[in-house]
């Protein structure tokens, strides 16, 4: 091996080893933020506490105003109670918020009732002391309604368990979460390090192969070969260092988004951030797809059946765009096709024509026969033809058409028409296209007739 090719492969293992570097530190930086959100969960679980405390003092200072209202029968007692009593009631009120569990929002439900019906006894104590009665007959009255006050305090000493369970409930998750993912973050540099030996392994095995493969090949062909080779290299990383964190961050969201109030920021945010995770999920499952393609199923069916079924899929849809998706009246022709696969390929071509059109327009699907060649021989074909009366395809996006991940949308992966021509060559047959400039473009999918 030359100098050069040792460098290459010196530079690999560096890269490798300094990526693992940064993913060690991002799990010291993880087990730091986690030691920290266990302080301020602590610290909140503290405070859980205080809210049986603060409603126990509250109560009791409203109680105490009104056994010296009772005792005394000052009017200026009498509007302290009421204004202290008032307090309470609006504190009640901002708990509310606060609270994530039904349990927690039954407990305040039984409370503010309680405190309520404490309250409307108060008032007629109140109203009835305006008339003439002795003070033995109002302190007898007081001590009968001294249960309901205990009944009143007793509910919100549950409440205060009830919002203390559900923090140490919601302790407990972050616990196990934070777990998880020092652990996959441990799994993920072991995955690194054995996936950059074997980069290094199989770049040094097969550095000859790109060189032979420009001797047998066309420079075009060399190129593309070049790029699935290097996506196939990379399809076991992604799937095992982008689909499982994925997977596991969805979870976690989902958990949490449980959590907050409907119609809160927080919720909205939670939202977007399973929006975002599916999106990734899509781009990822396109990727592999492309990289390991699935053997087609091959079933003896007519040509114009897969048309059929894209046109009745695809055709409500497009109507709303007043574009038209038509197919043409011919002889059908026998093909043996994976369904599912060639609807796949079909759908992706008449998505592309529709974005073509934008509007206004008609796509015409058909089949014919005809003789072309396929492999090493020409061969009796059938053609699935999809045409539009769009923009056309320009000269500088004609180069790289095929081109893994090369798009001109702003949310497409790039993948679209790469999966397609893969799946149609492994039905043994070709992916062509004609197209003219602000005439439109047809794209045939060439398949080797069956018997």
């Amino acid at each position: 091996m030359n100098l050069k090719a040792k460098f290459r492969l010196a530079a690999l293992g560096l890269a490798a080893l300094l990526m693992g570097l940064l993913i060690a530190l991002a799990t010291i930086l993880s087990q730091k933020q986690a030691g920290e959100l266990r302080v301020q969960l602590q610290i909140v679980d503290s405070e859980s506490a205080g809210i049986s405390e603060h409603f126990k003092d509250s109560l009791r200072e409203v109680n105490n105003i009104r056994l010296r209202y009772t005792t005394d029968r000052d009017p200026a007692a009498w509007q302290q109670f009421l204004a202290t009593s008032h307090e309470l009631d609006a504190w009640l009120d901002r708990q509310a918020p606060k609270l994530t569990t039904s349990r927690e929002m039954d407990a305040l439900r039984q409370v503010k009732t309680a405190y309520e019906d404490y309250l409307d006894a108060s008032r007629q104590i109140f109203a009835r002391d305006q008339t003439n009665r002795t003070p033995a007959d109002v302190l007898a009255e007081f001590t009968a309604s001294r249960p309901q006050a205990q009944h009143v305090f007793d509910l919100g000493q549950a409440l205060g368990r009830a919002h203390y369970d559900s923090r140490n409930e919601v302790l407990a998750r972050a616990n196990d979460t934070l777990s998880q993912l020092r652990q996959s973050v441990l799994a993920l540099v072991a995955l690194l390090f054995l996936c950059g030996v074997v980069l290094a392994l199989l770049a040094y095995r097969d550095w000859i192969v790109p060189l032979h493969v420009k001797l047998v090949e066309t420079q075009s062909l060399a190129e593309r070969h070049e790029k699935l080779a290097s996506l196939g290299m990379l399809a076991a990383g992604v799937a095992h260092e982008i689909r499982n964190p994925l997977t596991a961050i969805k979870a976690a969201v989902f958990i949490q988004q449980r959590k907050f109030p409907p119609g809160s920021s927080e919720a909205a945010d939670a939202a977007l951030v399973q929006r975002e995770i599916l999106r990734l999920e899509r781009i990822v499952t396109e990727f592999l797809q492309f990289a390991r393609p699935s053997e087609p199923d091959l079933t003896a069916m007519s040509s114009n059946q897969p048309l059929q079924e894209v046109q009745a899929l695809l055709g409500p849809a497009l109507a709303k765009d007043n574009i038209q998706l038509l197919v043409e009246d011919s002889t059908p022709l026998p093909v043996r096709v994976d369904g599912e696969q060639m609807k796949q390929v079909l759908i992706n071509l008449v998505q592309n024509a529709a974005e073509s059109i934008g509007r206004d327009g008609a796509i015409t699907l058909r089949s014919r026969p005809d003789r072309k060649p396929l492999g090493l021989r020409e061969t009796e074909v059938v053609i699935l033809e999809v045409t539009d009366t769009g923009v056309g395809i320009a000269p500088e996006v004609e180069k790289r058409l095929f081109d893994p991940f090369f798009t001109t949308k702003p949310e497409g992966t790039g993948l679209g028409l790469s999966i397609a021509a893969c799946i149609v060559q492994k039905h043994g047959g070709a992916l062509q296209y004609q197209t003219q400039v602000n005439h439109g473009t047809t794209f045939g999918i060439i398949l080797p007739r069956a018997a």
